[in-house]
């Protein structure tokens, strides 16, 4: 039965949800990257994370079906709740070729586009906790969108040089594909993280 009562604010806290899975699955990440030797038990812990990631974006869906007026609009809801699910799904994928190429020592340019992903998911909690109140907190959420977009263009740079380092450098082509392929799927999350920041602001846009 659809929920016809006033704008229902409880999207707003699984949004908030949904992005924590995002940060917690680049943690993730980052204890590999530290210690490559964890990379099997990682692996594990990304796959639970990313059960759970979609059951909230499920719960998200569900309620957007039976929700006759939402808080933001219908197309944002399901935009916003697929692309932090897909932003997990972007890890897992990281983390589960990082175990089946047999990955050992990072690269530097690795170590350093986690470590901007670290900070980019961070800032996507920090937006979505704001959109309670969008009016009131968009500055916060703007704020927070730029430093992604700064965050991504920083990475855009660190994976060219490491790709040319790469190609100069390196003379066994099974390590070069493996490295290669590794720090696109790194860059391509930060892409992703600048699509959400995109999207947040967007909806500042319509609602601030």
């Amino acid at each position: 039965m659809f929920n016809f009562k006033q704008k229902d604010d409880e999207f707003f806290d699984l949004f908030l949800e949904s992005a924590k899975f995002f940060h917690a699955g680049s943690l993730i990440l980052d204890e590999v990257i530290q210690d490559y030797k964890t990379t099997a038990v990682k692996v594990e812990e990304i796959n639970k994370i990313e059960h759970e990631a979609d059951a909230i974006n499920d719960r998200i869906i569900d309620k957007l079906n039976l929700t006759f007026i939402t808080p933001i609009d219908r197309e944002d809801i399901y935009a916003l709740a697929n692309n932090l699910d897909d932003g997990v799904d972007l890890l897992q994928g990281i983390l589960q070729r990082y175990d089946m190429y047999h990955m050992g020592e990072p690269m530097p340019g690795a170590v350093n586009l986690t470590k901007l992903l670290l900070s980019a998911t961070e800032e996507i909690v920090r937006a979505v906790s704001f959109l309670g109140n969008i009016r009131k907190n968009q500055v916060g959420i703007l704020d927070a969108s730029h430093k992604i977009e700064r965050f991504e263009s920083e990475g855009d740079l660190i994976y060219r040089r490491e790709v040319a380092y790469l190609f100069e450098h390196e003379k066994d082509p099974i390590e070069l594909i493996r490295w290669k392929d590794v720090l696109e799927q790194l860059e391509d999350t930060l892409d992703h993280c600048e699509h959400i920041a995109d999207m947040l602001r967007g909806v500042v846009m319509k609602y601030a």
